[in-house]
């Protein structure tokens, strides 16, 4: 089992920053790709950015391409999604989760947190 716990989230204006983060606990960190997903209000939760075992290897959704960075500290345990730029359509709250597979799919990724809060206000 990894255990997965997200932090960071918060109220900030349009064109703001803000940094999450997401520590594992459990089994051996560095043997999961780690990716965040977000779920807006009435809508379906989608894939937002990924990150392969090793760092060197990362995947965003076109709506984030250049204003969100994911990066990952093998030897703390931990996954960041650095955001920039935000928009109110930012406004979901955010998951971290954890797969054998480097994927942008949702169902493949077996281990979840219990999701951030993030409310970008125009």
């Amino acid at each position: 089992q990894v255990q997965l716990v997200e932090s960071g989230g918060g109220l900030v204006q349009a064109g703001g920053s803000l940094r999450l983060s997401c520590t594992a606990s459990g089994r051996t960190f560095s043997n999961y790709a780690m990716a965040w997903f977000r779920q807006a209000p009435g809508q379906e939760r989608e894939f937002v950015a990924a990150i392969n075992w090793g760092g060197g290897n990362t995947y965003y959704a076109d709506s984030v391409k250049g204003r969100f960075t994911i990066s990952r500290d093998n030897a703390k345990n931990t996954v960041t999604l650095q955001m920039s730029s935000l928009k109110p359509e930012d406004t979901a709250i955010y998951y971290c989760a954890a797969s054998t597979l480097f994927a942008v799919t949702e169902t493949r990724y077996n281990y979840w947190g219990q999701g951030t809060q993030v409310t970008v206000s125009s």
